[in-house]
């Protein structure tokens, strides 16, 4: 039996393109991986998913993330948190609780975040018992969260940082059927960041988050390449947002967070329908 895994890329209020797919996902009963990897907001899609609730991400995204208590910038500039994720989680899981067997125990779901003492991706099983802090993890923006999440004897930020989408990882754990969720349009390619001084200024306690976020761009793209050029032994299919997907990381405007979702919504049906059809012939 080939391998199949579903790897969804974060990007913050991005993501509500991915809960859109994974809804659609869920309107036609469709869960055939072996395994789920997310990043940030990317894995925070997955718990609703996996739970089999749908709009529970797209109410996370417009409704709880789109509120003063997580995004703040007068906070900020007072020292305190662009964005509280921590908050963010424990009111997702209040207002909107799920069935912990069902998410965790059932297909096994892994999230990748930045290590803070080696700067590399840590991927980990996300638990009943760590699913708090192993999300508050992956989601962690440096600089924007002032937190360091901790646990299991080590301490994170974002997963981003040092891989956005861990398709790779995988490809290196035996999947070889891979759908990836992506939160640019496919023509996206990041850039490298202009003012290296600045990032060395801003992780200067931290020599190698520096390095991997002036990396970031590097590995991105590999990532891309990756995808869009897959090994003989594989194959992999894309879900990417439209050209004119116009979410950015902090859009807080509700109606443009519908339209993303909408896009999502259908691309998901798109790529479920071309599936259909390949298999019957």
């Amino acid at each position: 039996m080939v391998k199949k895994a579903l790897v969804v890329e974060g990007g913050a209020m991005r993501g509500i393109f991915a809960s859109g797919v994974l809804d659609s996902f869920l309107h036609h009963d469709y869960n055939p991986f072996d395994f789920v990897m997310g990043v940030s907001a990317g894995a925070s899609n997955l718990v609703g998913y996996l739970a089999e609730q749908p709009e529970r991400s797209f109410r996370v995204i417009t409704e709880l993330a789109t509120s003063r208590q997580f995004f703040n910038p007068l906070r900020f500039m007072k020292g305190g948190d662009l964005v509280d994720v921590k908050w963010l989680i424990d009111e997702s899981n209040r207002q909107y609780p799920f069935d912990k067997d069902k998410v965790f125990q059932r297909v096994p779901f892994y999230a990748a975040a930045t290590n803070v003492e080696t700067g590399r991706a840590d991927y980990y099983r996300i638990t009943a018992e760590n699913h708090v802090k192993a999300l508050e993890a992956t989601a962690a923006l440096p600089i924007a969260y002032k937190q360091t999440p901790c646990f299991s004897g080590e301490c994170y930020t974002d997963g981003g940082v040092s891989d956005s989408i861990p398709v790779i990882e995988a490809y290196r754990r035996g999947a070889r059927d891979i759908t990836v969720i992506l939160s640019h349009p496919l023509s996206y390619e990041m850039q490298s960041p202009k003012t290296t001084w600045l990032t060395k200024k801003l992780f200067a306690r931290h020599p190698h988050i520096a390095r991997s976020m002036l990396l970031r761009a590097r590995n991105y793209n590999k990532s891309l390449d990756f995808i869009k050029h897959f090994p003989e032994d594989a194959v992999i299919r894309v879900i990417a947002p439209p050209e004119n997907f116009a979410v950015k990381r902090l859009t807080m405007k509700k109606h443009m967070l519908e339209e993303g979702y909408e896009m999502g919504l259908k691309s998901g049906e798109l790529h479920l329908s071309h599936r259909s059809m390949t298999l019957k012939k």
